[in-house]
């Protein structure tokens, strides 16, 4: 088992190469932020996989997996048509499943957390594409990267805040059973930090941007995409904690497995789009 200095410098190393990296991706979008999309759902869809058949569950893998990478990049290509080839992809999974498990291979579980493993790892990423190519962003594309890292950077605070107050003053543990080191105290600063993120780069770097957004959508911002972002991460330690895990995977070092890495966006994105979409901006 890795030291706790290991680990940390682990964690601060692919930090320096993932924060940069990411930018980079957000800023081309397009394809490349299409395709990278999909190959961390296919990544994240593998470990949900791997929960089930922890817990005697044979998911339709690769029919999953085909899901998880086609996702995102339909998002960017077929928007609207979409819809109708997820329903064709659902009546193919189906057949499969009647084919090659029959109804004493529990199907029914099977195709349930086929279709999940790629909504969850892939569906709800794929709303970075709605954002990062929303409006007019054709005309705007500087404005638009902005705003499509806004939600992240303001989870990325939180997170670092909830675990600085989290470790200095302690007290209550928020969920004991799910996630044992996150208390009430650590949860309420990373709101606050959340929230300080948003008003502050809301004013300072949105609104400098072309964006006209108020103190109060501001707030409101900063409290959902901090209250959700904590949640996407208790929720996540729900699916390990039934299949026995500490970390999803091993494939990051210092951070465990992409579930582990990108729980708290599964919750940040849909919900920063749909607050978007509200506030009229995509």
């Amino acid at each position: 088992m890795p030291s706790p200095t290991n680990n940390l410098v682990q964690r601060i190393i692919v930090a320096a190469i993932a924060i940069p990296l990411v930018v980079v991706i957000i800023w081309v979008g397009g394809w490349a932020l299409a395709v990278t999309l999909a190959i961390l759902g296919v990544l994240g869809a593998h470990e949900v996989y791997d929960f089930g058949r922890r817990q005697g569950i044979e998911p339709l893998e690769r029919t999953g997996w085909l899901a998880a990478a086609a996702i995102p990049l339909l998002a960017f290509w077929a928007k609207g048509p979409a819809f109708y080839l997820g329903a064709i992809w659902l009546m193919v999974a189906l057949v499969i499943a009647m084919v090659r498990r029959g109804p004493m291979g529990r199907p029914l579980t099977s195709v349930s957390i086929t279709l999940f493993g790629c909504v969850y790892a892939s569906g709800m990423l794929a709303f970075l594409i709605a954002i990062r190519h929303g409006g007019d962003a054709l005309t705007r594309p500087a404005a638009y990267v902005f705003l499509t890292l806004f939600p992240l950077v303001i989870t990325w605070i939180c997170d670092t805040a909830a675990m600085a107050v989290g470790t200095a003053v302690g007290g209550p543990k928020l969920a004991p059973v799910l996630s044992p080191k996150k208390t009430y105290a650590g949860a309420i600063g990373g709101t606050l930090g959340g929230v300080i993120t948003a008003l502050a780069l809301g004013k300072f770097v949105l609104n400098r941007q072309g964006w006209n957004f108020s103190a109060e959508q501001l707030l409101l911002f900063g409290l959902a995409i901090s209250i959700v972002g904590q949640i996407g991460d208790v929720a996540e330690s729900l699916f390990k904690r039934e299949a026995g895990l500490k970390d999803s995977s091993g494939l990051i070092p210092g951070h465990g497995g992409v579930l582990d890495r990108l729980d708290s966006l599964y919750f940040v994105i849909p919900a920063a789009a749909g607050l978007y979409r509200m506030f009229g901006v995509i």
